[in-house]
């Protein structure tokens, strides 16, 4: 889901995965923590009631990945006591995020969650709130020259380089550990959507040497996904199956194959989508959606604020855990990642 949402973001150059780094890093090369070692105890909880505290959630636009890390995070404030005052969808414009700062500091909170969609705006705009010595977490993004301890308590993002791989593996599995397949990746310069797509490649690689990838296409604008698929099919007709970086392109791959009245090539996919999900539970050509868990994410956040505003250390990055969804898994999988029940076609269709 997230990578949907941050399309229009400024982008961050990242480290990136090869065969000899199998496992997700920060954007500036930092060790990955993972979310279940974040935690508040009986102890902080107790540190943290009755003291008046606020938080404020600045988010880059709305959906239903922002839902479920809003809900967690928002429970985990709940128990510690923690007031949300302010809440706010910047539409994917920087000066309104902007604005939106401006107008949670007027709030005073104590907290504020947020994914900065411009690394050099929000450093400015969030300064102001670094001098008020509000702890900031932020999810996936970070503003330029930003300090880890000093300006920030976090980076909060998904096991980046585990989805990738999950990918390889239910890919490999639906075309029985061989045959040839395409990489549709995301082409840009972002640490988030690198890793993931760089851990497929490596995992298919290293792991599946009876599977190779015979068609390779970078797609920046979802829009052109079903005319690269084409393209890709056209020169390619025998493919078994497609690796596509994140959901909303694979929609289009998956329009190209319908067009095209292939049944057989398989499609797996980052990120949950309702049409993606209802092609899977149906039997078609989508096999598995990999997915981060939002909920688990907006905890997460929220835990590490905390244990900040007490002045425990908190890690620079922290991850949080993948998981693959398959047909026979549907309803429990959107549950673990969105902390909510899957779209009604897609349980009406799983029957």
């Amino acid at each position: 889901m997230l990578i949907r949402n941050l399309l229009n973001a400024a982008l961050l150059s990242g480290a990136m995965i090869t065969a000899a780094h199998a496992q997700t890093v920060g954007p500036a090369g930092e060790t990955a923590t993972p979310s279940a070692e974040i935690k508040l105890s009986d102890s902080d909880i107790a540190s943290l009631k009755g003291k008046g505290y606020k938080a404020a959630l600045l988010w880059h636009t709305s959906s239903d990945f922002i839902n479920a890390v809003s809900a967690g995070a928002k429970d985990e404030f709940a128990k510690a006591g923690v007031d949300v005052v302010v809440t706010t969808d910047a539409g994917f414009d920087a000066a309104r995020q902007r604005s939106d700062i401006e107008t949670a500091l007027a709030a005073k909170p104590n907290v504020i969650l947020a994914l900065p969609l411009d690394p050099t705006t929000s450093a400015e705009a969030f300064k102001q709130a670094v001098t008020d010595g509000t702890k900031l977490v932020f999810l996936s993004n970070l503003p330029a020259g930003y300090k880890h301890g000093t300006d920030y308590a976090a980076i909060v993002t998904d096991d980046l380089f585990q989805m990738g791989k999950q990918a390889a593996d239910a890919l490999a599995k639906s075309i029985g550990g061989k045959g040839k397949v395409g990489y549709i990746f995301h082409d840009a310069s972002y640490y988030v959507t690198n890793q993931r797509d760089q851990a497929f490649k490596t995992t298919i690689e290293k792991d599946y040497p009876d599977i190779k990838i015979v068609a390779e296409q970078g797609i920046s604008d979802p829009a052109r996904a079903e005319e690269l698929a084409n393209a890709m099919l056209l020169q390619n007709p025998d493919l078994d199956g497609i690796y596509v970086t994140w959901a909303e392109p694979a929609e289009g791959v998956l329009s190209a194959l319908r067009g095209a009245g292939n049944t057989k090539t398989k499609i797996v996919t980052l990120d949950l989508s309702e049409p993606a999900a209802l092609d899977m539970v149906k039997g078609g050509n989508v096999v598995a959606l990999v997915a981060d868990k939002a909920y688990e994410l907006g905890q997460t956040m929220a835990a590490t604020g905390l244990k900040a505003l007490l002045g425990q250390e908190t890690p620079a990055f922290i991850v949080a855990p993948a998981l693959t969804v398959t047909k026979a898994d549907v309803s429990e999988g959107w549950k673990q990642s969105l902390n909510r029940d899957a779209p009604q076609s897609v349980l009406d269709a799983a029957k």
